[in-house]
């Protein structure tokens, strides 16, 4: 069972990459979304985003005993948090390409209250920063979008 929480939480290996791993995450998803969730119904695509941020709750807490508190080898919180900064948003490779950007931006300069969720126990705290760093991204590029500055 360890070895499959290894494999899912490191999404596939990604988590290995020694520099980069959460930007690499991140880039995979978008990839996975713009293929994946191009005509699928909203509910879909916001239920694989609950999902893998209900998934990444419970294997980063298991991983941490294995691999350290909030080990960079977790990217799954990447995917979430990447996943939702995309929900809502018509599929096309610009907004695509900004809610990367947006979600980067929130998830590194973690502004906002965002880097006090590291502050939760377990999985909570691996996974609450990427959420709420996601969640900002969607309202902004979300904003983007209905003032048409995009």
């Amino acid at each position: 069972m360890i070895r499959l929480h290894q494999a899912l939480t490191s999404f596939l290996g990604i988590g290995y990459i020694p520099r980069g791993g959460g930007t690499v995450a991140a880039a995979v998803a978008c990839i996975i979304w713009y293929y994946a969730f191009d005509l699928a119904p909203v509910a879909i695509s916001a239920g694989v985003a609950l999902l893998i941020t209900a998934y990444g709750v419970w294997g980063a807490g298991k991983m941490e005993p294995l691999w350290g508190k909030d080990s960079s080898k977790v990217v799954i919180d990447e995917v979430a948090g990447m996943f939702i900064t995309l929900l809502f948003v018509p599929v096309t490779i610009p907004n695509i390409l900004a809610g990367l950007v947006l979600f980067r931006f929130f998830d590194i300069a973690k502004p906002l209250l965002i880097r006090r969720t590291e502050q939760l126990p377990k999985g909570w705290g691996v996974m609450g920063d990427d959420v709420l760093a996601g969640i900002y991204a969607n309202i902004v590029l979300q904003l983007m979008l209905y003032l048409q500055l995009w």
